[in-house]
């Protein structure tokens, strides 16, 4: 039996207040946004009122995208993005919370019935566990009631055999609003894991979340109140830069920084902030003649893997960097230059990723190239070069 007495965890905590937060307006829970008014037309008001976030993630969602919303609440990011993705993409809400599930769900069916499909499922989890379907979990155990050693190993087997609930590998993009923070200090680095590995290669994040210039002090941390408001869960701005990167993110983007604070507490600035990142540097690395050159303005610049490219310099780099460094988000800032006999991918030798050399343009062009040609028009008709 539970003791009245004892203090709320974290997760009791959220799930009392975003409780509230599901039958009642509470304007302590969210920072004004604006989002697009076409995609609001045709929610139901009560999802509308009962949204709580900082940050409009859903701006990052493409048509066709299979999209998955953490912490999805009443809905509404969900909603919008269904409209995004359209009948060729798919979304996926989770949320621990009962009431804010219920508000989704029966909303759900209204939405879809606007758009003229449905393609949107909400789902009962913790975010720093999507292989477990909660409603899954508690279905078993009124079965399979634990009252024994035995049962608890039997319940254990039968979670190990248990489909993921967000499988490997399976996501476009994972979202989130005004959610990461409320998750315990503790299981932080776990929640980032679970979301790279939902995550396909090539496949991206758009968090928007409220982050802190400094780190709270254990007082600040240890108050429910300001947790469940959340200040007191809130990352250290470059914690949570510093974390995507050790998970194996790449192209980390603070997109969005709000110059205001949102709430200033005993001199710590607590604002509004959108990070970006991608997934997809994993794999091997083989040698393709390839170079990369930085354009600048800075002297140099180092990537997520090590790379130092130093602007006006050809960087040797594998096949795997140079398609990564030569597409969005660094392409207007690089020049890929491509051998002129490209070698087949089955002939390429492996390509040593850990260090940075410069690559001679007769290895592109070839150790006998000796070619002469004519001045190229390289400017138009009438004009001064």
């Amino acid at each position: 039996m539970e003791d009245p007495s004892a203090p709320l965890t974290v997760e009791d905590a959220v799930r009392a207040r975003y409780s509230e937060g599901a039958t009642q307006r509470v304007a302590a829970l969210c920072c004004p946004i604006d989002y697009d008014p076409k995609y609001l037309a045709i929610l139901p008001a009560e999802v509308i009122e009962r949204d709580y976030g900082c940050g409009d993630p859903s701006r990052y969602v493409r048509e066709g995208d299979v999209v998955l919303d953490l912490g999805s609440g009443g809905g509404k990011i969900c909603f919008i993005a269904q409209q995004i993705v359209g009948p060729s993409g798919a979304v996926i809400g989770v949320d621990m919370n009962p009431d804010m599930l219920d508000l989704a769900r029966r909303s759900a069916p209204v939405v879809s019935e606007r758009v003229g499909y449905s393609n949107v499922t909400f789902l009962r989890g913790r975010i720093q566990d999507l292989a477990t379907d909660l409603d899954a979990t508690d279905a078993w155990l009124a079965e399979h009631p634990i009252r024994s050693t035995e049962d608890l190993t039997a319940f254990e087997q039968w979670k190990a055999r248990a489909p993921k609930m967000i499988p490997d590998n399976s996501v476009d993009v994972v979202v989130s609003n005004c959610v990461l923070n409320l998750v315990d200090d503790a299981h932080k680095a776990q929640l980032i894991r679970e979301i790279f590995r939902v995550l396909k290669v090539g496949g991206r994040i758009a968090i928007s979340d409220i982050v802190s210039d400094e780190v709270a002090p254990t007082e600040l941390r240890n108050d429910s109140e300001l947790w469940t408001g959340c200040i007191s869960g809130a990352f250290q701005e470059h914690e949570l830069l510093r974390m995507l990167e050790e998970a194996g993110f790449h192209a980390i983007t603070m997109d969005k920084w709000d110059t205001t604070p949102w709430q200033t507490i005993r001199g710590i600035e607590f604002r509004s902030a959108t990070v970006t990142a991608l997934k997809g540097k994993q794999g091997p690395c083989w040698e393709p003649n390839q170079a990369v050159i930085y354009r600048g303005p800075w002297k140099q610049v180092e990537d997520d893997d090590g790379h130092v490219l130093r602007r006006g310099e050809r960087i040797a780099v594998c096949a795997k960097t140079f398609a990564i460094l030569t597409s969005e988000p660094y392409a207007g800032q690089t020049i890929g230059i491509e051998p002129l006999t490209a070698i087949a991918p089955d002939e390429r030798a492996p390509f040593d990723c850990s260090r940075t050399v410069t690559r001679h343009p007769r290895e592109t062009k070839g150790l006998e190239y000796d070619a002469t040609t004519e001045a190229a028009a390289c400017c138009a008709p009438g004009t001064c070069c």
